[in-house]
């Protein structure tokens, strides 16, 4: 007999997924509208957060009557819980789309500081960051949440590699470039916080299947 938490908790599921996809969107229009130099993909990217923001309170509202109506309790309310959690940190990586949106809107009447080569790679890894964080989340797969956690040190990396052009080649060498500088370093750093909070997803996800605490414990992911 299929139990209706059981069926609601699938459409809980759902609207995860659905919340991932919107925001893996809004983290790849942000980017092409800074490749592109292309204000109107920026100001999409910023109009598109209010139906995010939506979504993110029918979720958290959602949940929350879950736990009112069937007082869950073990796997089903670590569920429920961690969903809740995730549900809050794909709306903050929204906001970083929309932070790196505005950024766009402030280099785009300026010439092109240098090609974009690193932050395409950045948004790439962040990307896949997210997709795996939520696919860990769905299918409760340990390994693939692990996979997330061991990505981060790609993404830190790539960020200092990106800081270190920046500032040496270009904000020490030529002062008159740091405006459109700082505006890259900003980017670079929003991408970098969005892996931060894949990751958060990603321990949240270990805690669900396995009661396992990792956050703060790197050493518990070998266990």
């Amino acid at each position: 007999m299929v139990r209706h938490v059981d069926q609601e908790m699938k459409e809980l599921n759902q609207d995860i997924l659905k919340m991932g996809a919107m925001v893996e969107e809004a983290i790849f229009l942000s980017i092409e509208a800074l490749k592109k130099w292309d204000q109107e993909t920026a100001k999409r990217v910023i109009d598109n957060d209010s139906a995010i923001d939506k979504l993110e309170l029918e979720i958290d509202e959602k949940c929350t009557d879950l736990i009112a109506r069937y007082q869950p309790m073990a796997k089903d309310l670590r569920f429920i819980l961690t969903g809740m959690k995730i549900n809050a940190e794909l709306e903050r990586i929204a906001d970083i789309a929309v932070d790196i949106a505005q950024r766009t809107l402030e280099l785009v009447d300026k010439p092109l500081l240098k090609p974009l080569i690193d932050i395409p790679k950045l948004t790439a890894i962040a990307q896949n960051m997210v997709k795996m964080s939520i696919d860990a989340f769905v299918k409760g797969d340990i390994s693939l949440a692990k996979r997330v956690l061991l990505s981060d040190n790609e993404a830190d990396h790539l960020r200092n590699v990106i800081q270190k052009e920046l500032i040496e080649d270009y904000m020490v060498k030529d002062p008159t470039t740091s405006t459109r500088a700082v505006q890259l370093l900003l980017i670079a750093r929003f991408l970098e916080r969005m892996c931060d909070h894949t990751t958060n997803i990603a321990e949240d996800v270990i805690y669900m299947v396995h009661a396992q605490v990792v956050r703060h414990h790197p050493e518990r992911l070998s266990e």
